[in-house]
């Protein structure tokens, strides 16, 4: 059993190769955004909630090296505005609304889905490209509905849940050091 679990973990971790250019390039594109006076916007259901929070958490605070912090905030994490804008519009509005409240073109929005098909993340989504902000689907499966519906679509081409949040983590932890990397020795230069 536990063979079997590590051989499709490392499966599912080869075909990033095959995404290197997508995350790489998204990458920057985080990196510009929060080099720019941007922040990131992240949401997502479930593990993926704990995803955002874990991301936000490594830009807020750091990866591996004591450093300055930069903007960045988990939609999931209010429990006061969730509650209420799923009380009062709907649960498919709960990132949508804060999209509308906390974002601005120079931003970027991450999207965290492992069906691609969260119909939430799906409105936040278009509420973040109405306005300009840049969009990011860290998606699993064939994508779903949210590829289509974004700037950037990383999608982990497999049907089991945890081996694509387990390829979701190290893209996010691989975000994190290059933008930890890249701003450091940004704002060292400009000392």
């Amino acid at each position: 059993m536990l063979e079997t679990l590590i051989d499709q973990h490392v499966q599912c971790l080869k075909q990033l190769k095959t995404l290197s250019s997508v995350i790489t390039e998204t990458a920057m594109m985080l990196n510009n955004a929060l080099s720019s006076g941007g922040k990131l916007l992240i949401c997502g259901n479930g593990g993926s909630a704990a995803d955002a929070q874990h991301f936000a958490a490594e830009i807020i605070g750091r990866f591996e090296r004591d450093r300055r912090a930069w903007p960045a905030i988990a939609l999931s994490t209010d429990t006061s505005i969730l509650t209420a804008i799923g009380n009062d519009y709907g649960f498919d509005d709960v990132f949508s609304r804060q999209v509308e409240g906390l974002g601005r073109p120079g931003d970027v929005w991450i999207g965290i889905s492992t069906s691609g098909n969260s119909a939430n993340v799906i409105r936040a989504a278009a509420s973040a490209r109405a306005m300009g902000i840049s969009t990011v689907g860290l998606l699993g499966r064939d994508g779903g509905v949210l590829k289509h519906q974004v700037d950037a679509a990383i999608v982990i081409d497999h049907t089991v849940t945890a081996r694509i949040q387990e390829a979701h983590i190290f893209i996010l932890h691989y975000w994190a050091g290059y933008i930890e990397t890249q701003l450091t020795a940004e704002t060292e230069t400009k000392d």
